[in-house]
């Protein structure tokens, strides 16, 4: 069974639940700030998702930020993985295809974390 992130109780450990669930994101699919948030039980605080991803470079384990996207499927997040197109070519490693750094066919690689939840 998977360990299910926990609660919230202080800005960290928001964060480290944010990592938590990050790391389950299978390889090859992705997830929104918001679809995070809304696991955690903070539904407005799609904003402190990307917070928490624009600080988890440093983070051992290391977190896969690269699969959290937008709500549309916008690598919004790109200019924190550096120059270039760091991010678009860690998801397309994966099998994950970029079109005009927006996820294609993005309702079928999305994954929803509360889908967590039906493997209790």
């Amino acid at each position: 069974m998977k360990k299910i992130p926990s609660e919230p109780r202080q800005p960290n450990s928001f964060f480290q639940s944010v990592y938590e669930v990050v790391r389950l994101i299978p390889r090859g699919r992705v997830t929104s700030y918001g679809a995070i948030a809304r696991f955690l039980g903070s539904g407005k605080s799609a904003r402190m998702v990307g917070w928490a991803m624009n600080a988890s470079f440093t983070e051992i384990p290391h977190v896969p930020a690269q699969r959290v996207v937008n709500s549309a499927g916008l690598l919004s997040g790109k200019f924190h993985f550096g120059p270039g197109d760091e991010m678009k070519n860690l998801l397309e490693a994966e099998g994950v295809v970029i079109e005009n750094d927006t996820v294609r066919d993005y309702s079928v690689v999305f994954w929803d974390p509360a889908e967590l939840l039906n493997e209790i």
